[in-house]
């Protein structure tokens, strides 16, 4: 038979009001709380996790939704945000949205129904109109690597518009003028191409539309179609700025393909240190997202607004991406001179 509440207070002498407290996650005095986890341990005890969220109102559990858990970047977003969050001695439910919005809309109301504690997620909608089930039930939620047309939720995400103007700016300093951009119509990939025309702009270099490559998600289909666009051009580009990793992976496949070798015929820049820099050769030169900060960060916010509420404003906070560099950019000699320069 599993060990009761009775059972503790038999084997610690403690009242039942002083181990309920500590359950519940009150605070008591040192020594009890001593006593109470040996208990526990030799006991082998497990709270009635139902019973218990009927007293403090809170089951523990944090729901994740996420926009495409496919994604490498999803994946490690949620390993890095489960560590922290079982750390803590909370659980989480996982809600794939497949990258549309009305699945998402509905992954919001189930997590509501589910009665989760809070919501983290890493959204395929911008409007706010999505978040209105947990925002009426009371259920605070945090958006990782997003944000939406609403300054009411807290969000955790990096300095993308200036991370890619710095990745620009670092072909640039290499001697490319001729620098394509591939990127999706999305938060992030819209961000980041401000970034790269900010640059350009910045350094006087005309941008031509052909250079310009995008679609409406990030893929890697969306790399692949882009790259064997550009590699067909009369005159191509000696640089491409990828936006995203799986971006980054359909370029490196239409490469591979045609024989294009980088950087000697084309030069390479992306974002997101995942499994692909690990693996290629040369070595990618990109923007490294701050993965475990932003997962971290956004959980330790989310816990907070658990306990808090509405007592402090929304946060919304912007991480810095290092800029990595590789083997992926060749200098380009300009008027006789070697252009180059680290940024």
């Amino acid at each position: 038979m599993a060990a009761t509440i009775k059972d503790i207070k038999a084997e610690t002498g403690l009242g039942l009001a002083t181990i309920s407290k500590y359950l519940n996650g009150g605070n008591v005095r040192s020594e009890n709380r001593q006593k109470i986890e040996e208990a526990i341990k030799k006991l082998d005890y497990h709270p009635n996790e139902t019973a218990r969220s009927l007293v403090t109102k809170r089951t523990r559990t944090i729901g994740f939704v996420v926009n495409n858990i496919a994604s490498n970047f999803s994946g490690v977003l949620l390993q890095h945000a489960s560590a922290y969050l079982h750390e803590r001695g909370y659980g989480m439910m996982i809600c794939d949205s497949n990258l549309d919005e009305k699945q998402e809309a509905e992954n919001i109301r189930f997590c509501v129904e589910k009665q989760v504690d809070g919501i983290l997620l890493v959204t395929a909608s911008r409007e706010p109109g999505f978040l209105a089930p947990a925002d009426k039930a009371g259920i605070p939620a945090v958006l990782l690597d997003r944000e939406i047309k609403s300054d009411a939720f807290d969000c955790v995400t990096i300095d993308n518009s200036n991370a890619a103007e710095r990745a620009t700016d670092y072909l640039i300093g290499y001697g490319h003028r001729r620098i394509a951009v591939i990127h999706s119509e999305e938060y992030t990939g819209n961000e980041r191409y401000t970034g790269y025309l900010a640059s350009m702009k910045k350094a006087g270099i005309n941008v031509p539309y052909k250079y310009i490559c995008s679609a409406h998600i990030h893929s890697a289909e969306l790399g692949y179609n882009s790259m064997m666009k550009l590699l067909k051009l009369k005159e191509r580009p000696t640089a491409v700025l990828t936006t995203n990793y799986e971006v980054s992976l359909g370029v490196i496949m239409a490469l591979n393909e045609q024989g294009i070798r980088c950087p000697e015929d084309i030069s390479l820049i992306g974002f997101d240190e995942l499994i692909l820099p690990m693996v290629m050769k040369p070595k990618l030169t990109l923007v490294a997202q701050p993965m475990e900060e932003i997962a971290s960060e956004g959980a330790r916010i989310l816990l907070k607004r658990i306990e808090e509420g509405n007592s402090f404003p929304p946060q919304r906070v912007s991480l810095y991406a290092a800029l990595k560099q590789g083997e992926s950019v060749r200098d380009i000699i300009v008027n006789g001179k070697n252009n180059c320069r680290l940024l």
